[in-house]
């Protein structure tokens, strides 16, 4: 079964494009949903970054307080690399065993698309056959995520430094959706590539 990566700079609009690609009948598993189940009161994975960081990084009812976390991570090198050792190895065998089980359901699902944030960075391109970038002008990628998040332009600025490069990200693609204007011309671009991905499935 085709599986697709799709990835992208923050606020780019990978879930928007996602959810397109899923009311056309791929099956989508997001790597961000995945992380927030690992990270639940109760799972192994929480319990490590606790381990890891301390009881600081917990709320007062046991979740994870990712604001806490955030700060920790953006601010020192090491805690973010500590942080990564711990996830990305969970988030990786999640996708891998939910694309193990989609696999048996070959005859009602035509591709898979895996929505990962760090796909590239990650190196996790092994659990994919084609790479889907969706792309924005840095200075829109800042507008869109300002106006979605309320962000800083120095907190926007420390999430992209931690992302490939525009251009790198770009070479790495086999398929490319440029999002940079509205929402008619993104689905257009979906459409298309839908046609072009049942044609591999």
């Amino acid at each position: 079964m085709l599986v697709i990566g799709l990835t992208g700079g923050i606020g780019s609009g990978k879930s928007t494009a996602a959810k397109h690609f899923a009311a056309l009948g791929a099956y989508v598993i997001d790597a961000d949903q995945i992380a927030h189940k690992l990270v639940a009161p109760g799972q192994k994975t929480l319990e490590l970054i606790v381990n890891a960081f301390g009881s600081q990084i917990l709320t007062a009812n046991g979740n994870l307080n990712r604001a806490i976390l955030r700060q920790l991570v953006f601010s020192n090198m090491d805690a973010k690399t500590r942080l990564e050792d711990i996830l990305h190895p969970q988030i990786y065998i999640a996708i891998q065993n939910e694309i193990s089980k989609i696999k048996e359901f070959k005859d009602t699902v035509p591709y898979i698309i895996i929505m990962v944030p760090l796909l590239l960075e990650t190196q996790q391109t092994n659990l994919c056959q084609r790479i889907l970038v969706i792309d924005i002008p840095e200075s829109i990628q800042i507008e869109r995520v300002q106006q979605r998040d309320g962000h800083t332009l120095t907190q926007i600025q420390a999430i992209m430094n931690n992302q490939w490069h525009r251009a790198k990200r770009l070479a790495s693609a086999d398929d490319i959706i440029d999002n940079s204007t509205d929402l008619i011309s993104l689905i257009a671009q979906i459409d298309k590539l839908h046609t072009y991905y049942m044609s591999l499935s």
